[in-house]
């Protein structure tokens, strides 16, 4: 059906036809999806089951709008955000763009979002039925960007199952600057301390950029360690990339996504899996579209695994047919269950 209906959605503008996606999930009138032989890919993280690895990223569900229809679409967890502590418009449209020939998106956002307060109400007034990761960012035009990542976490750390500290959108100037040893420090300091005050376990996740030099690698695994942070978030949006792209919008400013990143993200979880792979879990994303390519992330190091802009592509019941895939997968392989393959191509 999404075959035939998406030359139709796709002569939207990309933010119109988001909003619309939005609002038709927000009926909630989805039957919940049920895989079969779910026990290949149940998997758990810090004591909670989760039914599938394969999750939405970021970026889809920014305002914590339809989450738990996305779970009923047969995702395992769901991230909202990033959220911001104010409420902030973002950048100037348009500001998203398909790149149909490469089977990927250019987005230059900037972090649009309803901002804390409203958001966090709307949670609470949802319950989740689902594994909830919480994105959290700084304002555009804030006076101490630490500042607002710790009062977004004071506002989120009940409501998820784990936070996301967002460090690497190329899409807010000067963002990325906290992959810088200092600045790391200092950001995951403020949130060990405020963990502390509220005394609370929850998770913390960092979201890594994929472009970052592999010389740095090495030194950001450490500041990980050292903080005790639980999650890596394998990656990011990249501003590179744009050699091999088809699509007249490679020239567009913002951060690339879908299938022209998988090949680096591969790598660079690979990369941090060997360095952190015992004491940090990591979430692959990029360029996911298949059970052939969640297999792929996980055997590279990957506990779980998000997509976006592959449910642009290939529609909303995207998460039931990677999964049948990622099954007929590990049943060709021997493999009795997920965890059985995370990090073996190391």
């Amino acid at each position: 059906m999404f075959k035939k209906l998406r030359p139709l959605i796709f002569k939207f503008s990309p933010e119109v036809a988001h909003s619309l996606a939005i609002k038709a999930l927000k009926f909630n009138y989805i039957p919940k999806n049920k895989l079969k032989e779910v026990s290949l890919i149940e998997t758990e993280l810090f004591g909670k089951k989760i039914i599938s690895p394969i999750g939405v990223a970021a970026g889809f569900d920014k305002n914590a709008e339809v989450y738990n229809s996305l779970f009923n679409l047969g995702f395992g967890f769901v991230e909202v955000g990033t959220i911001t502590p104010k409420a902030q418009y973002g950048n100037p449209k348009p500001r998203v763009f398909r790149l149909e020939e490469d089977e990927a998106l250019i987005n230059r956002l900037g972090f649009n979002n309803n901002g804390a307060e409203e958001i966090s109400l709307r949670i609470k007034e949802n319950s989740p039925n689902g594994f909830l990761g919480i994105n959290i960012g700084p304002n555009k035009d804030t006076d101490n960007r630490v500042e607002d990542y710790v009062k977004c976490f004071r506002e989120f750390y009940n409501l998820g199952d784990y936070i996301t500290i967002n460090i690497s959108s190329p899409n807010t100037e000067n963002l990325r600057d906290f992959h810088n040893q200092s600045e790391l420090k200092e950001l995951l300091e403020a949130i060990n301390n405020e963990k502390k005050k509220l005394n609370t376990t929850i998770p913390i996740a960092v979201k890594i950029s994929p472009d970052i030099e592999n010389t740095k690698i090495e030194l950001i695994s450490d500041i990980l360690i050292k903080y005790s942070v639980d999650i890596a978030i394998i990656s990011n949006t990249t501003d590179r990339n744009r050699e091999h792209l088809k699509s007249i919008n490679k020239l567009e400013k913002g951060g690339l996504s879908g299938k022209p990143i998988e090949k680096k993200t591969n790598e660079l979880i690979n990369h941090f899996y060997r360095i952190i792979g015992k004491k940090i879990k990591i979430i692959g994303v990029g360029g996911v579209d298949s059970g052939k390519g969640i297999f792929e992330k996980i055997s590279n190091g990957a506990s779980l695994v998000q997509l976006y802009t592959g449910m642009i592509y290939n529609g909303p019941n995207i998460a039931v047919k990677i999964s049948n895939e990622l099954i007929d997968i590990l049943k060709s392989e021997g493999i009795k269950n997920i965890s059985e393959a995370i990090g073996t191509k190391n």
